[in-house]
């Protein structure tokens, strides 16, 4: 499954790379973001690491990583990431996803309209269950997922509530218009 640009009206997903950090280390710099999901913000060697790896992928052919980097169309400006872990099963494709979006730009429905976009993205490739894992107290998050069309189960995984969706009738993303913000060529793959 070949990850490109995926468009939505104010939002341009660019597929990571590596070089990527020097721009997100800022976005992803305040403790606050981890307040549900623990740990602390990378520095910038470890953020580099963290997205080479992520770029270098899983090496099985079962198990895809896909990610983006979330930017304003209108000024390029990167406001978060989001990502795809497709596995294979039985019957077809799974996949469990995650975003953030730096707290600097909270609030403004980004998250949501990036998280429908991947999920649109997901659907016209097939993928059959969406699945997100959410710290029960983080009702940013799941207010996110809902509009992403997952919905709350009863199952948990490390506290985390896990909500589930099916892509057939989820909203499909938008194509992205020709070149990338601010005019500049796209960095689809």
């Amino acid at each position: 499954m070949d990850e490109g640009t995926i468009g939505t009206e104010r939002l341009l997903l660019t597929p990571l790379g590596a070089g990527d950090a020097d721009e997100l280390v800022g976005v992803l710099a305040d403790p606050g973001l981890h307040e549900f999901i623990g740990g602390r913000p990378a520095t910038l060697e470890e953020l580099r690491a963290r997205f080479a790896a992520m770029t270098a992928g899983s090496g099985s052919p079962d198990e895809l990583w896909r990610n983006w980097v979330v930017r304003r169309r209108a000024d390029g400006q990167a406001v978060g990431t989001v990502q795809a872990t497709l596995s294979r099963r039985q019957g077809g494709w799974s996949a469990e996803v995650a975003w953030v979006v730096g707290l600097a730009h909270q609030g403004q429905g980004y998250a949501a309209e990036a998280a429908r976009a991947l999920v649109g993205w997901l659907a016209e490739r097939d993928v059959g269950e969406v699945v997100a894992h959410i710290h029960p107290g983080h009702a940013a998050s799941a207010r996110v997922a809902e509009r992403a069309g997952l919905q709350p189960t009863d199952d948990r995984v490390d506290g985390e509530v896990v909500w589930r969706g099916v892509t057939g009738g989820l909203v499909r993303a938008r194509r992205p218009r020709r070149g990338g913000p601010g005019g500049r060529p796209g960095r689809g793959r």
